[in-house]
């Protein structure tokens, strides 16, 4: 079985590719369309988020078996028509779920603490004691909405605070020991933070705006290391100006390209300006679930369903 690799992973993922007997090619430079010219070649293709597959390329790709994404979503994948082709699609959000975790709940101690705003301030010679007096979060309510594996993850390291942790997701059944779920209409008359933990579908696009932050029924903090298109920055930006949202981490943008390598293509819109002058506003570069770790854990979940599918 011939496999192309279009995106460089961990040494382990072509390593132990090649010794359980599958040829290994890599190409991490041509552009898509000569990738297009050579795809029937190859049973299998491994890519993290290089460019996105579409109904085009899956026609010329006629010896497809499989697409494995290294990472949690699918969304840049045509997975209607590559199912209906017969392709396997194979993903790895067990790989990165707990950085993931991790990196939100820093997000949102830094966030109750404002340790960026007084790091800065410190750091300029001011000394502002009461002006950077924090808050915990025992006793808050912790609202997910996505229960997967992400959701799960974030849910379990809040474990160790005393706080009611809630979620809310499409799927019934999901919550657990750590999570209860509820129905929207609680999740709503509850929360004091608000956590994303959903794929980028035609639900979840430009989810949290206007109408969905008024509905929350106390002003909240929000978390989103999802992803950027679920989030509205107009809507949130006006939301932080009125204090109907406290505060915000944002580990994704909605400006992001879908290769999430880069960001904007033109000037920065106005609302994103605003942003980033804000004290209450946390952002980081699409990375919480990009640790030494999770690079190395991606790359074998990948391996070892590769494996059981085929060996």
């Amino acid at each position: 079985m011939k496999i192309l690799h279009l995106d460089q992973n961990h040494p382990l993922l072509l390593k132990q590719l090649t010794k359980a007997g599958f040829d290994n090619a890599e190409d991490y430079t041509s552009p898509k369309d000569a990738i297009e010219q050579v795809i029937e070649h190859y049973d299998g293709i491994v890519i993290r988020s290089r460019f996105d597959i579409d109904a085009a390329f899956i026609d010329k790709a006629i010896n497809l078996k499989f697409i494995a994404r290294v990472g949690a979503g699918l969304e840049s994948i045509d997975q209607a028509y590559a199912a209906n082709k017969g392709i396997t699609l194979i993903s790895s959000p067990e790989g990165n779920r707990n950085a993931v975790a991790e990196h939100t709940l820093g997000m949102l101690l830094s966030l109750f603490n404002k340790l960026n705003k007084a790091d800065r301030e410190v750091k300029a010679g001011h000394w502002l004691r009461e002006d950077n007096r924090g808050l915990e979060v025992d006793g808050k309510t912790i609202g997910l909405i996505g229960y997967g594996n992400m959701g799960k993850a974030f849910a379990k390291k809040l474990r160790g605070f005393d706080c009611e942790v809630l979620c809310y997701d499409i799927k019934e059944g999901v919550g657990d020991e750590n999570a209860q779920q509820v129905t929207l209409a609680h999740f709503r008359s509850k929360v004091d933070v608000v956590s994303l933990h959903t794929p980028w579908t035609t639900l979840t696009n430009k989810m949290v705006n206007a109408p969905f932050i008024a509905a929350i029924e106390k002003p909240f903090w929000l978390l989103n290391t999802a992803r950027g298109k679920s989030v509205v920055t107009k809507d949130l930006v006006t939301a932080l100006k009125s204090r109907k949202i406290l505060g915000a981490g944002l580990d994704v943008l909605e400006y992001e390209k879908l290769s999430f390598e880069s960001l904007f293509s033109s000037e920065m819109p106005q609302e994103f300006k605003e942003l980033l002058a804000m004290d209450n506003v946390i952002l980081s570069p699409h990375v919480a679930g990009w640790t030494i770790e999770s690079k190395e854990k991606l790359a074998q979940v990948i391996v070892d369903k590769i494996l059981a599918i085929y060996k």
